[in-house]
């Protein structure tokens, strides 16, 4: 895909400069990096580790769960 990238001009001399050293292109330095930055902001990023109650306890007896008005009133009884 091509694209427009405005670059600072010192920084594209120095790039173009490290492509030719290594025998490569502007566009493949450009991804690598890009790559690179992807790649440690994904191992940055920790999962969620969310709680699990595991104690007793549940619905009031005669309470259906599965309905949200009945939840609702319910929560409306005790405030």
């Amino acid at each position: 895909m091509k694209t427009t990238l405005n670059l600072n001009d010192v920084l594209l001399a120095q790039a173009k400069a490290l492509a030719a050293q290594q025998h490569t292109t502007l566009t493949r330095l450009i991804e690598e990096g890009l790559q690179l930055r992807l790649r440690a902001q994904r191992a940055s990023v920790k999962p969620v580790r969310l709680p699990i109650y595991r104690g007793k306890g549940g619905l009031v007896p005669g309470l259906d769960g599965l309905s949200n008005k009945a939840l609702l009133d319910a929560a409306d009884q005790d405030a």
